[in-house]
């Protein structure tokens, strides 16, 4: 068996369920057991707007990022580095893994500058650089590295990053086999409220024609961005899969049946 290198996002929404979470941390345990090599990259945003209620703090969102203040920063990254990051380390361990949690400030992984656009997203960052060794090390001490998406700057500002777009950057980074994005959406639809709608495959000059056509939009448009970064990045294949069906990750790795969407250049 030829080992592979995955890299898995696990998304905040798809996270909500215990049974699902467990299933998706088997499925990590299983690849590890049998030899591959998984990188965890997790979001939050549930958690995240849940504290952000608690402190009477309303969450803004624009072309599906969260606008990130100060006060917001603090609780992406308490929340992020400290409660959703340690609760799957946690339950990795409990699944018999082996477990290591880090945020892509350790080891200055996700080198940041500030989003710059159109509009101002607060310290919102954009990666600019990818350290990839605290993942190698995690591998090299037999652990799953799992991953909290804060980033850095250089004067150590701390930056909140969507979860696809640094997970995409970190497979480039690490020379991936496959980047999968765990949602909780079946993949790319036609219609988003039709699951019949489906696109199984798309390559990057079918993607140019969904953004032309309007069919990307809202959350959607980072989780495809992330794929097709991944491809520019060399990644030869990007998945978007639903993390609410049980043993989805092994079933798209499998790859018997097609699962999702499928990106390829």
């Amino acid at each position: 068996m030829s080992e592979k290198i995955y890299a898995v996002k696990y998304g905040g929404n798809a996270m909500k369920s215990p049974e699902l979470k467990k299933a998706v941390m088997e499925d990590i345990v299983t690849l590890t057991k049998a030899g591959h090599k998984v990188v965890l990259i997790h979001g939050g945003g549930p958690e995240i707007n849940k504290m952000l209620q608690k402190i009477g703090k309303e969450a803004v969102f624009i072309k599906g990022l969260r606008y990130t203040d100060e006060e917001t920063m603090e609780v992406v990254q308490s929340v992020l580095a400290g409660k959703v990051n340690k609760d799957l380390v946690a339950l990795i361990q409990v699944l018999g893994g082996k477990a290591m949690g880090l945020c892509g400030m350790d080891g200055a992984m996700f080198l940041c500058e500030k989003k710059q656009d159109d509009v101002d997203y607060g310290l919102v960052g954009e990666v600019v650089a990818v350290n990839p060794e605290p993942v190698l090390a995690a591998w090299e001490a037999g652990a799953i590295p799992v991953i909290a998406t804060i980033g850095m700057g250089k004067d150590g500002q701390a930056y909140n990053i969507n979860a696809d777009t640094a997970a995409a950057a970190l497979a480039g980074a690490l020379g991936a086999d496959r980047f999968i994005s765990m949602t909780d959406v079946p993949g790319l639809l036609r219609d988003k409220d039709d699951p019949s709608t489906l696109i199984s495959q798309v390559d990057l000059a079918g993607v140019e024609k969904l953004i032309e056509e309007g069919i990307l939009a809202g959350g959607m448009i980072p989780k495809v961005g992330a794929c097709t970064a991944a491809l520019d990045a060399g990644v030869p294949q990007a998945q978007i899969i639903d993390g609410r069906t049980v043993h989805n990750l092994l079933a798209a790795l499998a790859g018997e049946e097609p699962v999702g969407t499928t990106f390829t250049k």
